[in-house]
């Protein structure tokens, strides 16, 4: 079988979730004897060599434009692949829903995960905001199978769209603490601090969390590890909040996975606050490294959390947060409990060979091949 990926910057290049997606999963569909071809923007790379770890690569150029890189560079990628012999094409991001007009006339099999409610994001607000839900629509007439990441964004492509979907959920890896002598570096012990990682956009609601922490009883310090990579008001307001408080302080972009990790086993609880998203990365890395999880109470994080048995929730409600920072250092028991159960959550229903064998029998069936 014949597998070709559009949609992400590429491989080997981990850069963001779709492409720590791609990494994973074709790393574990080649051993299983399925030919895979990634598409790369070829400006991402010094080197272009035709293949990587068994995984075939075809590098397309694109314009430097931020907002139209992809874009551009998704509807040549598409053009390209349905002239080879490909079994299925599977594209990542909603954004390319329209470029399932090609493959159509072309009559090739493809199917797309569509990530989460784009077009709500404050980021994208204005023509961004309707293009994203344009897209998303056109992607349910055009492309044979609608990947969504999760049982309730599912729903929601039904109550939107009138479209069922495929559900498969992003996975995780488990890891434990090797060093935490890393996380000296910024005066950290074990449980001495609260822990937040992201970009500083909106809608992850970092703002939100760092005013109520600041307001609670705490003696505990607040770490949050993410930026964003422009100069943005937002970014530059929330900031500002670590001259206020000395418990709150800004790590910036943390790029040694070892350092990150270690950040996240060592915390005393993790501070989940993405709003628009299905099955989060961030969320899932926060149960896979064995945190205690306090989230924004949105369908997403009581799907993945399982309605509160491996997380509390916390609302945007002044006052909420707070209240709840202050009961659960008053009963540390909580923590502890959830720390102890949170892998399980993972192995039984994240991990990558889970997501990866979903794939492949969503692949099976729509090209009869096995």
């Amino acid at each position: 079988m014949k597998i070709a990926i559009i949609g992400s910057r590429g491989y080997p290049y981990v850069y963001s979730g779709y492409e720590t997606f791609v990494t994973e999963l074709v790393e574990r569909l080649i051993p299983k004897g399925i030919e895979v071809t990634v598409y790369c923007h070829k400006n991402l790379f010094k080197e272009h060599p035709a293949e990587v770890n068994g995984v075939k690569l075809v590098y397309i150029n694109t314009i430097q434009r931020k907002t139209m890189a992809q874009l551009v560079h998704s509807v040549q990628s598409m053009w390209h692949a349905v002239r080879q012999d490909y079994d299925v094409i599977l594209a990542v991001n909603s954004a390319n829903g329209p470029f399932g007009l090609i493959s159509r006339i072309f009559r090739k099999k493809t199917c797309i995960n569509v990530d989460g409610l784009e077009w709500l994001r404050p980021k994208w607000k204005g023509l961004g905001g309707k293009y994203f839900y344009f897209a998303s629509w056109l992607s349910t007439k055009l492309y044979d199978v609608i990947i969504t990441d999760s049982d309730e964004m599912g729903k929601y492509y039904v109550k939107e769209f009138n479209t069922p979907s495929t559900v498969i959920a992003y996975g995780a890896n488990i890891r434990h603490s090797k060093q935490p002598e890393l996380i000296q570096k910024w005066d950290l012990e074990k449980d001495s601090y609260y822990l937040i990682v992201g970009r500083l956009i909106p809608d992850n609601n970092a703002d939100t969390i760092v005013r109520e922490f600041i307001k609670s009883n705490s003696k505990k310090k607040l770490c949050i590890v993410g930026d964003v990579p422009y100069k943005d008001e937002f970014a530059l307001n929330i900031k500002k909040y670590q001259e206020q408080d000395e418990r709150v302080f800004f790590t910036g972009y943390i790029y040694n996975q070892d350092v990150l990790a270690e950040l996240y086993h060592n915390c005393y609880m993790y501070f989940h606050g993405h709003e628009f998203g299905g099955t989060n990365p961030t969320l899932l890395k926060a149960l896979a490294y064995g945190c205690g999880i306090m989230a924004l109470d949105t369908v997403f994080s009581r799907e993945v959390l399982l309605n509160g048995k491996h997380g509390k929730y916390f609302s945007k409600e002044d006052g909420n947060l707070k209240q709840l920072i202050d009961d659960v250092e008053k009963d540390p028991g909580i923590i502890a409990q959830f720390k102890e159960i949170s892998r399980e959550r993972i192995t039984t229903h994240y991990t990558w060979e889970k997501i990866t064998n979903q794939y492949i029998d969503l692949f099976e069936s729509m090209t009869n091949k096995k």
